[in-house]
């Protein structure tokens, strides 16, 4: 039974890591979204 204890631990870091890299993700591409449109660059002014 040791080696299932060990096994849910290294499941519970690895699906950790990837919630708080999902987390991460989400705020960064909202932050790049609103800046893109607060701040337009050279390629939005031909829109």
């Amino acid at each position: 039974m040791i080696a299932a204890n060990i096994w849910h631990f290294w499941i519970g870091v690895v699906l950790t890591l990837a919630a708080v890299a999902t987390v991460v993700a989400l705020v960064a591409g909202y932050m790049k979204n609103v800046s893109s449109q607060r701040y337009p660059g050279k390629r939005q002014n031909d829109l």
